[in-house]
């Protein structure tokens, strides 16, 4: 019970981070609407998103609201009551704490503040949040993807037990 409220206070924390980034963006990159971050590599480039990433169900703000909003309680009741370990706590977080930052934005002003545009690929414009779900999301694919790469290891050391190891076994 103590991990999950500390892993609350975590989603907390990394929420309110993209809503102060936001409210920056909102305060001096409005106005200019694009300066350098790192020359010919990344800008801060502000948009407003309606949609998810690529601008994927724009103008889809209720429907977005509430899977994002069913998701996202399953989550946050998933980090209090489950056992799990460190890094799969940590992807959840990051889960959690972004698709937080983006449905502030998506319920109080109905679209998502998004600002680093990279100029050396073509690709979306994105956001802290983003950022946040993104890894959040790698780390649990690669969190399965170990997990069935021990439990193919495990069964190869199974199938190399002689049939009588085997059957004694059972």
């Amino acid at each position: 019970m103590l991990y999950g409220i500390l892993s609350w206070v975590c989603v907390a924390v990394l929420a309110g981070v993209d809503q102060l980034i936001k409210g920056w963006a909102n305060a001096v990159l409005m106005p200019v609407q694009s300066m350098p971050l790192i020359p010919r590599v990344i800008e801060l480039h502000y948009v407003l998103n309606d949609g998810m990433a690529f601008s994927m169900l724009s103008g889809k703000r209720w429907l977005l609201i509430a899977v994002t909003g069913v998701v996202l309680v399953a989550v946050l009741v998933m980090l209090l009551v489950r056992r799990m370990g460190r890094l799969e706590r940590l992807a959840w977080i990051l889960v959690a704490g972004g698709g937080i930052g983006n449905l502030i934005d998506r319920v109080l002003n109905g679209v998502v503040v998004d600002y680093f545009n990279l100029l050396f690929m073509r690709f979306a414009v994105f956001n802290f949040a983003d950022i946040c779900v993104c890894v959040g999301v790698g780390l649990l694919i690669l969190l399965v993807l170990l997990e069935l790469y021990r439990d193919s290891k495990g069964q190869s050391t199974q199938e190399k037990l002689s049939p009588e190891q085997n059957n004694a076994d059972t």
